[in-house]
C-alpha cells in the first residue's frame, strides 16, 4: 500500500506545530483545566479568578508543578495532530478523487473533518485522560502515566470518550472556518494556489489571526461540553468541599451527574465558568499550532520528498549489486 506523502506533509507539519504550541502555553493549560474542574461548594470556590491558580503554585513554592504532566500531554498532543492532520489531509484528498471536484464544499468538509477527529478521539482518549488527571491532582501530587492508568479499570482510561466524540465538531468547526477565511483571503491577493498542494502562500501573522479567529469560533460554540468533558476527567479532590459538590463515587462521574452538579451548584452561567481562560488557551495554541504549520509545510514536503528520492536510489543500487 502506498503511502500519501502529501497526507504525511500535513500530519507532520500539524504534529511539530503541536509539540511546540503545547510546551510554549502549558503551564497557562494547567491553570485553565484546575480552574474549569472546580465546582461552587456551599457557595465558596477556591478559585475565583485563573490567576488565582498560578497565585497557589507560587505561595507554595511548587511553580514546577505547573508542568505535571507535560510530557503526556505532549505525546497525546503530537499524536493527536498527526493522526487528525493525516486524517483530515487524506480523506479531503478521497474525496476529490472520487467525487471529480476540483473545490471541497463546505458541509463536505465539515464532514470530513469530523471524521478525522472522531478517528484522533478514539486512539488518543487515554492519553487525554491520563494528562487531565495530572493537571487536576494536588501540586506535587501527580501520578505518572503507567500509575494513571492502572489505579482504575481500563474503562476508565476513556472516560469522557462520548464528549470527545461529540467534540469533534470543535476542530470540524475550525478547520473549516480556517480552510475558507484562507481560500477568500488567498483568492483576495489573487495568489495561485493548487487546492492540493501542501505550500500555501500564507504569511505567519496571517495564519495566526486566521488561526485565532476559527478556534474563538469553535470554542464559544462547544464549551458547556469541553467543561463538563474536564469535571468527567479530573482527578478526584482531596478537598472535602469539592468532593461533596462533585458526584460521590468515580463510577458516577457520568454526564448526566455532571451537568446536575454544574446546574445546582452554578447555575446556567455555570457552563460557561473558564470560558475566557478557555478562549485565551486554545486560540493562543491553535493560532501557534497553525502558524508553525504553515511556515514549515514547505520544508517538510521538501524533506519528505528527499527522503523518498534517496531511499529509491538506494534500492536501486541494492537491486544493481
Amino acid at each position: 500500500m502506498a503511502v500519501d506523502l502529501e497526507s504525511l506533509s500535513e500530519a507532520t507539519s500539524g504534529a511539530v506545530g503541536s509539540l511546540l504550541s503545547t510546551t510554549i502555553l502549558y503551564p497557562l493549560d494547567t491553570c485553565k483545566t484546575r480552574y474549569q474542574a472546580e465546582v461552587r461548594a456551599r457557595g465558596q470556590q477556591k478559585y475565583r479568578n485563573l490567576s488565582d491558580v498560578l497565585w497557589e503554585a507560587i505561595s507554595t513554592g511548587k511553580v514546577l508543578s505547573l508542568y505535571q504532566g507535560l510530557g503526556t500531554k505532549i505525546l497525546q498532543s503530537v499524536i493527536s495532530q498527526f493522526v487528525y492532520f493525516y486524517g483530515y489531509s487524506y480523506f479531503k484528498r478521497l474525496y476529490l478523487e472520487k467525487s471529480g471536484l476540483k473545490k471541497i464544499g463546505t458541509k463536505a468538509n465539515l464532514i470530513i473533518a469530523a471524521a478525522a477527529g472522531a478517528c484522533t478521539a478514539i486512539v488518543t482518549q487515554p492519553l487525554d485522560t491520563a494528562s487531565s488527571r495530572m493537571q487536576t491532582s494536588a501540586f506535587g501530587k501527580s501520578k505518572g502515566l503507567w500509575n494513571s492508568w492502572t489505579e482504575g479499570t481500563w474503562s476508565d482510561a476513556f472516560d469522557g470518550l462520548s464528549i470527545s466524540l461529540l467534540l469533534t465538531s470543535n476542530p470540524a468547526i475550525q478547520y473549516t472556518v480556517f480552510d475558507q477565511l484562507k481560500h477568500r483571503l488567498l483568492k483576495s491577493k489573487q495568489v495561485k494556489a493548487d487546492d492540493n498542494s501542501p505550500a500555501l502562500a500564507l504569511s505567519a501573522f496571517s495564519a495566526f489571526v486566521l488561526g485565532a479567529v476559527s478556534k474563538s469560533i469553535a470554542t464559544v460554540l462547544t464549551y458547556p461540553a469541553i467543561r463538563c468533558k474536564v469535571m468527567i476527567q479530573a482527578a478526584d479532590s482531596d478537598d472535602e468541599k469539592t468532593k461533596e459538590a462533585m458526584p460521590k463515587s468515580k463510577s458516577s462521574k457520568t454526564i448526566s451527574s455532571v451537568i446536575h452538579a454544574i446546574w445546582k451548584r452554578e447555575g446556567a452561567l455555570g457552563f460557561f465558568k473558564g470560558l475566557q481562560a478557555q478562549i485565551l488557551k486554545t486560540v493562543l495554541s491553535s493560532a501557534l499550532l497553525l502558524m508553525i504549520k504553515e511556515k514549515i509545510s514547505t520544508t517538510t514536503w521538501v524533506l519528505i520528498l528527499a527522503v523518498r528520492r534517496y531511499l529509491f536510489l538506494t534500492r536501486g543500487r541494492v537491486k544493481a549489486a
